[in-house]
């Protein structure tokens, strides 16, 4: 099994400074990605569309999806790695630290998924690329409430069979502020 990994970025034109510090937490692994795959939204589609654009180039056994706006802490891809080999995972999540503002889904924090009740996650964790090229992220679903799009991917891969494993440690950085879109072209 190989450990390579093609980290999946989607990024839109107001925050190029903010992809800067996302690709440095990249270049920072202590596992390092093999290549980065960043898709530009110029034409307003949203977060969705362009991270599926962005993925489809992914050529590797995994891939690792980060929002422009946020950061991996440096073993974030080492620990991922890690879990996703010791119990054969196909998707492999971690918990986060937020970054001015509170975390909107501490429930969810420690609970494995179960497809019968599934749970949302941030779209910032581990997949195998298989199982993630024969999926797809959505359009957004409004322009005033959350685009959904991460629960749909995971919805996918959980109908194909996918195993989910939840690593219940602080790996990246979930910043909220005034740049955060939830993937909403509306909102920037």
């Amino acid at each position: 099994m190989s450990d390579d990994v093609t980290v999946v970025v989607p990024s839109i034109p107001p925050r190029l400074t903010l992809l800067h510090r996302a690709i440095t937490s990249i270049a920072s692994q202590t596992h390092p990605a093999a290549t980065v795959s960043i898709a530009f939204d110029t034409g307003r589609e949203g977060a969705g569309p362009t991270r599926t654009r962005a993925l489809r180039q992914a050529q590797t056994e995994w891939v690792a999806f980060l929002d422009d706006d946020d950061e991996f802490l440096p073993h974030h891809l080492e620990t991922l790695l890690c879990c996703a080999h010791e119990v054969g995972a196909d998707v492999v999540w971690p918990w986060f630290r937020v970054v001015n503002g509170g975390d909107p889904i501490s429930c969810n924090r420690g609970k494995q998924w179960n497809p019968t009740e599934p749970h949302t996650f941030p779209i910032t964790a581990l997949v195998r690329n298989e199982l993630a090229q024969a999926a797809h992220f959505p359009e957004p679903l409004s322009a005033a409430g959350c685009s959904g799009e991460d629960f749909d991917f995971w919805m996918q891969l959980s109908n194909m069979g996918a195993k989910f494993q939840h690593v219940n440690e602080e790996t990246w950085l979930w910043h909220h502020g005034g740049h955060n879109t939830a993937g909403l072209p509306s909102r920037w």
